[in-house]
Formats: C-alpha cells, structure tokens, sequence
C-alpha cells in the first residue's frame, strides 16, 4: 500500500479554489485598466533579490522580511513590497526608460507577520508609481488613481486621509521633540488608531521624547476641522518651523490638482495625524480606510525622493501608491460589490457518441466568435450525469447536440439554473448565448 503523506499548508499562505480566481482576476482586471487608463506601463521584477538590496530603506518592515543563503552562499530576501524592487530596477534601467516614468506592478510579495484578518504571509500588491517628478500633480495623479480605484469596485465608507512628512516633523519640532527623533514620532503616530493616544504617548515617551513634548505632539497631530481650517492652522502655526510653510504650501497644491482632476472632495481629507510607517516616505503620504466592515486600511500613498537615489547615488523623485489587494477583495466578496460569473465557461457541450464531430465543429465556430465554451470529454456517462457534472461546475448552458435537432440545422439549449430548455438555430446559437449570459445573475 502507498504511503500517505500530509497534505498541508505554511499558516499565512492559501490554496484559491476557481471561484475565488475568478473573482481575483477580475479585481485584477479592474485594477488594470485603471492603471493603464492613467497612462501607466506595466513591469515585473524579480521574487528574489541580494539582501542588501532590500534593507536598510523600510524600516521595522524588514523585521518581516522572508531571506535566506542560496544554494550559491548568497544572502537574498523574498521581496517585502514592490517599490524598493522599482528603486533598483530605475537604477539599472536608467537609460532604458523615459522620465517621468509611469510604471505599474501587480504582483506576490511576502512577509512573515502574524496572519490575521486580511493578512497574510503572501499576499497580492497593486502598485501604481511615478518616477521623475517633483510636482504635486504626480501626487495628485497618484491620489486620482486611488480614487477612481475605490469607485470601480464600489467600495462603501472609503476615504482618502493626507498628510505630509515635513509637516509632521514640522509639529514634532514645534511640539519641541528633537530631530533624531523624528523617526520614532512617525512610528508612533502611525499606530494612532491601534493603540490609542495613551499607547502613542508611551511609545513615544520610550523613543525618547520627553513627556511634555509627547503631550504636545498628540495636542498638534489631533487637532480637528475642514481640510481647509487645518492647512490654515497648521500654516499659521508653522511659519517660522523649518519645513513647515514648504510643507503647507505642497498640500495646498496637491489639494488644487485634485480639485482640477476631478477627485470628488467627499472622498479626501487632510488628517495630520497620518503618519505612514515606512521610513522611506518624505513628502505628501496618504491612506484609504473602510470603516465598515471595521478592515481598516486598504491602500496607501506616498512621495519617497530619496529611496532610487541609495541605487544611483543621486536623488531622483519618486511617488506612488499600493492598492491592499486582499483587502479590497475581502470588502468586495463581503458586499457582493462586483459582477462576477459564476463560471470561466459560458456553455459546456455535451458529450454524444453519434454527434461527436459535429458537435466539435460548433464548438470551434463559438470559440472563434469570443464565447467560452468547456467541451464534454465525459464518453462514459450518459446525458444526467453530464448535465450534472456541468451544473456543479456552475456552468449557467448546456449545449445538447441530438442527432434530430442537428438534421434541422439546429441544437438544444439547457439553462441549468432554471431547467428550461429550447431548441436554438446552429447560425444563430453565438448570439443567442451572448445575449443570455449577460442576462444571467451571478451566484455568490
């Protein structure tokens, strides 16, 4: 007898029955369509990369990173993100791409955190950057795209918060927090929403901040309002802070363009406690939250100047965003936000031992003519079982080839969902498919 062995999975790492690659490739699709519609080109970069190619640049994210030494006694890490992958791939086809250079990466990366609702250890990313330019229309384009993202897939209770680096460092410097603790402030503000002011204060009282400055800090980063009311304080507040008036200057121009592209106002906000963790980030960062269901954050934004210049030894300016894939996806599955078939098939075509070659024939023609057609290669079982098979695939058509129907230029037509059956003309059975798979409601 053979031995059995366990079938099992890593924690943090799934196997995707059809139906849901069904419905992730179509959130795929959606995602690039839009990319490409804001005129972004599509690249992909290696899984693995040399060690020293991915740390040093994200900060407590690397503490997540996947590595190991090859086979050839290298040290190389699974990628973590997609955007340090974009720095080395700018630096090594600097001469290969035009700037500014529009890119977009939809694709695996890998972390070792603990999995928990919408987290997982490998997990889809959808990345949208901009590399070359310094103007705020980058942002603003980047911010667009993550607008009209949200819009595609119907995303209830989503929106965009703002905020800008230097301004953020600007309150921590007015707050009287020291510059080389600048880092610890942006880490500690980033966990605002999980642990609350008290959890911020402490962990800011451990970075070093003395306690009255962290107060301070809270006070600043809290303050409430319009974005309007909240630029005009923070400018107000900032005029003699280093990086402050720059700071407000770029949001209030960032906030111009998105008024120009069309970004409906509803759907941002300028939030000065937005922090963003990654050290790389230096300028306008932003983040997209659905608050019911409670899944939080769904896809962020960020300007990193400095991060292609560890690769080429001069800065070049970068922004971009990363859509939350699994999150989104976990949105759209709870809401039923987006159409989906419940099938890859339009039509399966029996399988008769007296029509075989005719029937291959009219599957060929509907091939050829668009349709999705799965033909039966079931020869040992009869007409039920067949329709059986096709029915618990969830194909929604069954094509049954009669010898009688095929010597009047025509074949029967089964919709497994309701039973009902008719015979259709051969000439015009493409047509009559389309027109009724578009009316056939999804099952999910």
């Amino acid at each position: 007898m053979m031995a059995r062995q366990d079938a099992r999975v890593l924690k943090g790492f799934r196997d995707y029955l059809p139906e849901d690659m069904i419905l992730r490739q179509r959130l795929t699709d959606i995602f690039r369509s839009i990319f490409e519609k804001h005129g972004f080109e599509p690249i992909d970069t290696p899984t693995l990369e040399y060690l020293d190619v991915l740390t040093g640049k994200a900060g407590e994210n690397e503490k997540l990173m996947y590595h190991f030494e090859d086979h050839g006694g290298r040290r190389v890490g699974l990628r973590y993100d997609l955007t340090v992958p974009l720095a080395r791939f700018v630096a090594m086809h600097e001469n290969d791409v035009v700037l500014p250079f529009k890119r977009y990466h939809i694709a695996p990366v890998w972390r070792a955190e603990k999995p928990q609702r919408g987290r997982f250890r490998e997990f889809i990313q959808c990345d949208a950057d901009i590399v070359g330019s310094s103007s705020m229309l980058a942002d603003a384009e980047g911010i667009s795209v993550l607008a009209d993202a949200i819009h595609a897939v119907g995303l209830p209770q989503a929106v965009i918060s703002i905020n800008h680096r230097k301004l953020l460092a600007a309150l921590a410097r007015l707050a009287g927090v020291p510059a080389e603790h600048a880092g610890g402030v942006f880490r500690a503000v980033d966990k605002l929403d999980k642990i609350g002011a008290d959890g911020v204060r402490r962990e800011l009282v451990d970075a070093g901040v003395d306690a009255g400055s962290a107060d301070r800090v809270l006070a600043l980063v809290t303050q409430q309002g319009d974005s309007a009311s909240l630029l005009a304080s923070a400018d107000h507040q900032l005029a003699d802070v280093d990086g402050g008036p720059e700071a407000v200057r770029e949001l209030r121009a960032l906030t111009r363009h998105l008024d120009e592209l069309g970004v409906a106002p509803e759907t941002w906000k300028i939030d000065l406690a937005l922090a963003r963790g990654i050290d790389y980030y230096t300028g306008p960062v932003c983040e997209a939250r659905v608050e019911s269901p409670r899944v939080g954050s769904i896809a962020g934004t960020g300007r990193y100047d400095g991060l292609i210049g560890n690769f080429l030894g001069r800065q070049i300016p970068a922004t971009g965003i990363s859509l939350g894939f699994e999150r989104i996806l976990e949105v759209v599955r709870e809401y039923n936000l987006i159409e989906v078939p419940s099938a890859v098939a339009d039509a399966f075509m029996v399988y008769l031992p007296d029509t075989i070659a005719q029937a291959s024939r009219i599957v060929r023609k509907l091939r050829n003519e668009g349709l999705r057609v799965d033909q039966s290669i079931i020869d040992n079982k009869g007409l039920g079982a067949q329709l059986k098979y096709a029915d618990r695939r969830r194909i929604p058509f069954a094509i049954i080839p009669g010898a009688g129907e095929l010597d009047r230029g025509t074949v029967s037509l089964k919709n497994l969902q309701s039973g009902e059956q008719v015979e259709v003309s051969i000439a015009g059975l493409a047509d009559e498919l389309r027109a009724l798979t578009r009316g056939v409601a999804p099952v999910g």
